[in-house]
């Protein structure tokens, strides 16, 4: 599928691109059906709906519409890399693939387990990506390659996720309570990126110099998507962050029993 996505806008890429969506669609969803009704493993309905969503998200990011817009509006662009990486990397792992396709092939409950890339690994990949596709001279490539660029954000997405998330049948590096310290420390490197969009105060990337449709200017749009990258960002990473401390602060639930009396 990563493949499919690097060649989304070449020929009769987009056509595969939806072809592979659906098909993952389709596997996922008789993979999740065969499971619940063997007996098998017990699979949560919004597991198959946060997967399909994952999908879903894909190809608004690199659909019709967005595709079109970004071509013009650095606001667009942003949006897009934006969904591919906190919204439809953290949805497809959510989802459990690799769990749901197991157990839809009568894979018995397995105790195997493999070590997740490092959480170093995994961070430099999520924010190095971002920081490096927007050099301006490495922005200009990345849109003649845009498809590859897509490409690269999802996978920096999924990797970035998976010390959060921890799917099956991954093995954590890493305390759990690393987990607040590393979305907040993500941050920063997007937060310097959207400050300097924001405030530089010129218009950094040449493609977008002669944007002026939708009555704004270059700059104007070039300062909204700095603004929506800082915001949506924050949102991002930093919401998981504090709910992660809250349950790691919170007593275990039979202690919380126990502290009802046994109820």
């Amino acid at each position: 599928m990563i493949f499919v996505l690097a060649t989304a806008h070449v020929g009769t890429g987009a056509l595969a691109l939806n072809g592979a969506l659906a098909v993952l669609a389709a596997a996922y969803l008789w993979s999740w059906r065969r499971a619940r009704t063997s007996g098998g493993a017990t699979l949560p309905e919004a597991r198959l709906w946060t997967f399909l969503g994952g999908l879903g998200t894909i190809w608004l990011a690199v659909g019709p519409v967005l595709g079109h817009l970004d071509q013009g509006y650095l606001t667009a662009h942003m949006v897009q890399h934006l969904l591919l990486m906190t919204v439809a990397a953290p949805l497809l792992l959510l989802g459990e693939p690799f769990r749901v396709f197991h157990a839809g092939l009568g894979g018995e409950r397995s105790t195997v387990q493999v070590r997740s890339p490092h959480p170093l690994v995994c961070w430099f990949a999520g924010t190095g990506i971002v920081l490096f596709w927007h050099v301006p001279a490495l922005f200009e490539l990345g849109m003649r390659w845009h498809a590859l660029q897509h490409a690269t954000f999802l996978v920096a997405g999924l990797l970035f996720w998976v010390p959060v998330l921890r799917p099956w049948p991954t093995v954590a590096a890493w305390s759990r309570w690393s987990t607040p310290a590393y979305l907040f420390l993500a941050t920063l490197p997007c937060d310097a990126l959207s400050a300097f969009l924001a405030f530089c105060g010129r218009v950094v990337y040449r493609r977008y110099c002669f944007t002026g449709g939708a009555g704004i200017s270059a700059l104007d749009d070039q300062v909204r998507a700095g603004a929506l990258m800082w915001f949506w960002v924050t949102i991002a990473y930093l919401v998981p962050a504090a709910l992660e401390t809250v349950e790691l602060l919170s007593p275990p639930a039979q202690a919380r029993r126990v502290a009802r009396g046994g109820r």
